[in-house]
């Protein structure tokens, strides 16, 4: 079996469940339709076609054969290049997928995953080790024989394993250049992850930055894949929906730390972008945890 011979679209699971695996072949434009992250782990094998990827403030042209390490809660997004067309492999993995592990075997796993760099660039040989992996996986996916989903636990586990012992081996990956605009860019996001909490209005990042208020608008929009002010909204409901697990402040309290003068846009926005309400979320959390 041959990756080409594989339909356009294989699932396994669903986000809900500790692994959640997708392989997609798309053809023509295809971005994010909204903003992006998740408790779980995300492990992004890029087979064929180049994107742009955005995490971690920066910015990176990726291409076939990268992989990409997505940390838990960590906001990111894909965006085309321009060569659209691309076929890419996606697994998530939740918590409970690593129980009945020893404590040291599960943080070995996930140590990439807060490595330096969520880039990985793998050489020829690394590459082709990898891709057996990911083809004995899909091959299992696509034909469903017994115990396939066994099978595919396993090879889930291998691959994690391949990329500990990967990224342990090689301490030192090599630098990402990022263009001017990229770099400026990357340190206006900088500056929103560490200033959120205040008001940030274009206009004054646009003079602090030295950049034109229009050009940073659509400048930022083209690095990041999202809008400016999409990104500070993404950006404080991320850390609410945090408070609103971890904390017993009211939703006025949390609103105000936040950055939202006004809390009926700070309910309007994180319903938008979290599907539910404030108090809704908060006690959805309190009976998961409890459950």
């Amino acid at each position: 079996m041959t990756i080409a011979s594989l339909p356009n679209r294989l699932r396994f699971g669903s986000i809900s469940e500790p692994l959640w695996i997708e392989f997609d072949r798309r053809i023509g434009y295809h971005s994010m339709d909204n903003t992006h992250y998740h408790r779980s782990y995300e492990f992004f094998y890029l087979y064929s076609g180049e994107r742009k990827f955005f995490i971690r403030d920066s910015v990176y042209q990726i291409q076939s054969g990268d992989l990409i390490l997505v940390n838990s809660n960590e906001v990111h997004r894909t965006s085309e290049l321009s060569q659209p067309n691309h076929e890419r492999v996606v697994l998530h993995y939740d918590l409970p997928f690593f129980d009945g592990l020893l404590r040291e075997e599960t943080e070995l796993l996930l140590s990439p995953f807060a490595s330096v760099h969520p880039i990985i660039k793998l050489n020829l040989q690394e590459r082709m080790q990898l891709e057996a992996l990911f083809e004995s996986l899909l091959r299992e996916l696509h034909e469903c024989p017994p115990g396939y989903r066994l099978h595919i636990r396993n090879m889930a586990l291998e691959l994690l394993l391949f990329t500990a012992r990967h990224v342990q081996r090689r301490k030192v990956q090599p630098s990402i250049e990022l263009t001017p605009v990229q770099q400026k860019i990357t340190d206006v996001v900088r500056h929103i992850n560490q200033h959120f909490r205040e008001p940030l209005p274009l206009d004054e990042l646009a003079k602090r930055f030295f950049i034109s208020k229009g050009h940073l608008s659509r400048v930022f929009k083209e690095v990041t894949g999202f809008g400016y002010s999409q990104y500070i909204n993404v950006t404080r409901i991320k850390e609410a929906e945090q408070l609103l697990k971890e904390t017993d402040w009211s939703i006025t309290q949390i609103s105000e730390h936040c950055g939202f003068e006004n809390f009926s846009h700070f309910g309007k926005v994180f319903k938008e972008l979290s599907g539910l309400s404030p108090r809704d979320y908060r006690k959805l959390a309190q009976q998961q945890n409890n459950g």
